[in-house]
């Protein structure tokens, strides 16, 4: 794991509203959709990369990467079939800066993302975020009954360090029964 440079806080606010490019490629088994990057991520321009966030360690310690990840090595994602999308492209400090029309709207461009690239699955990171862009009230952590074209959905818990309802050993729980699920059809990932 490497980390080039740390921004400073200077160098975070000047992310504000950037985007940080999808990784996406052909054939991917998962794209995993998180609610927006973070101007930590802004400023880096890596998915994920704010210190704190679990993402990285829930895909390693549920074995969907063989090491442990840093943002700055997110192009191997693609070597496994992975990818790397948001709800909303905008950073932001926080997501509570969204409002509910850009979640909606983020929903609908995911929509019409995942009926172009056709992955085997969807992870949308987040059930508060889910809930908002697709419409289903009760969703919760695990396979939802819609589909988008042929790409499945599974829905997870939001991985940053924020979300006190899921420690580490329960979000890596989480992201395994996922792996599980995508190893069934697929023993590539």
């Amino acid at each position: 794991m490497t980390e080039p440079w740390k921004p400073t806080p200077e160098q975070l606010e000047l992310a504000r509203d950037k985007q940080v490019p999808d990784l996406v490629g052909p054939d991917l088994a998962v794209l995993f959709c998180g609610i927006n990057p973070g101007l930590y991520s802004g400023a880096v321009g890596r998915h994920f990369a704010r210190p704190g966030n679990r993402f990285w360690p829930a895909l390693h310690g549920s074995g969907f990467t063989a090491r442990r990840l840093s943002p700055f090595d997110e192009r191997e994602l693609l070597g496994s079939r992975l990818g790397v999308t948001n709800f909303v492209e905008r950073t932001t400090a926080t997501a509570a800066e969204l409002s509910p029309e850009e979640i909606e709207a983020g929903g609908r461009r995911l929509k019409a993302k995942v009926r172009r690239l056709r992955p085997r699955w969807l992870a949308p990171l987040g059930v508060t975020a889910y809930r908002r862009a697709f419409g289903p009230p009760n969703a919760a952590v695990g396979l939802q009954a819609e589909v988008i074209g042929t790409t499945r959905i599974w829905l997870l818990p939001n991985p940053s360090g924020l979300n006190a309802h899921y420690q580490l050993p329960a979000l890596i729980d989480e992201f395994a029964r996922l792996r599980d699920e995508v190893r069934r059809g697929d023993p590539g990932p």
